[in-house]
C-alpha cells in the first residue's frame, strides 16, 4: 500500500510539473510559433498588394480574383513614360498677336514585362493565393469593388485569411485570446486583412514590426 501511494504522489508530482511547464512555456511557443507564421503569411500579402497596385495602375482597378492577378503579371505589360514641360507660340484672334502656350509632353520611352519589373526572375508570384503555412492548403479570399467616396468611384479591394487557419494546429485557448487581441502592436481581431472594402486603403491590419526591413 506504502509503495502504492509513493507511486500515485510521483505521477501527481510529474502531472502538475508538466501542468506548470506547460502554462509557462505553452504561451511562449504559442507566440513563437504566432509571430513567425504571421510574418510569412504577411509578406505574401505584400507580394498581393505589389500585384495589385500595378494591375490598378495599368488597368485602371484591382483584381477580383487570383486567376486574373497572376495572369495580369504573366502577361501584363507597364509602357515607361517621360513627363516634361514645353512651349509652343500660337497666334490669339482676341489680342492679335502670337502667345506662350505651356504644355506637358508625354513622351513614350519603351515598354517592359509586369513580372521583370516586379518579381525579377521569381516565379513564386503563381502561388500569391496560397497561404504559406506548412500542413495548410489554405487559400487567401479576394474580392474587390467600386466604391463612392465624396462623390467619386473608387476602386478598393481586400485580402482576408483568419487567424485559425493560419494557427490551426495551436492551442485553442490561447487562439481564442489571439482572435480577441486589441493592441497597438498586434494583429486585431480574428483576420489577417490586406485593404479594405469600404475604405480607400492599401494597408494591413498588422503592426509595423512587421514591415521592418529583415535582417
Amino acid at each position: 500500500m506504502k509503495i502504492a501511494i509513493q507511486a500515485l504522489l510521483w505521477v501527481l508530482i510529474l502531472f502538475f510539473s508538466y501542468k506548470i511547464y506547460d502554462s509557462i512555456n505553452g504561451p511562449i511557443n504559442f507566440n513563437k510559433v504566432k509571430n513567425e507564421r504571421y510574418a510569412d503569411v504577411i509578406s505574401r500579402m505584400k507580394e498581393i498588394r505589389k500585384a495589385q497596385i500595378a494591375h490598378k495602375d495599368v488597368k485602371g482597378f484591382y483584381a477580383n480574383n487570383f486567376d486574373s492577378l497572376v495572369s495580369f503579371v504573366d502577361n501584363g505589360i507597364f509602357t515607361l513614360i517621360q513627363k516634361r514641360d514645353s512651349s509652343y507660340l500660337e497666334y490669339d484672334r482676341t489680342y492679335r498677336i502670337d502667345m506662350l502656350r505651356e504644355v506637358i509632353v508625354v513622351d513614350t520611352l519603351g515598354f517592359i514585362p509586369v513580372k521583370d519589373s516586379l518579381f525579377k526572375n521569381s516565379t513564386d508570384y503563381a502561388e500569391m493565393s496560397k497561404v504559406p503555412v506548412g500542413g495548410s492548403d489554405a487559400t487567401f479570399s479576394i474580392k474587390a469593388d467600386v466604391i463612392d467616396k465624396n462623390g467619386y468611384k473608387v476602386p478598393v479591394f481586400e485580402v482576408k485569411i483568419a487567424k485559425s487557419v493560419v494557427l490551426y494546429d495551436q492551442n485553442e485557448d490561447l487562439l481564442k485570446q489571439e482572435n480577441e487581441t486589441i493592441s497597438v502592436d498586434g494583429v486585431n481581431g480574428p483576420d489577417i486583412i490586406l485593404g479594405s472594402l469600404t475604405d480607400v486603403s492599401e494597408n494591413g491590419n498588422w503592426p509595423s514590426i512587421f514591415d521592418a526591413p529583415a535582417k
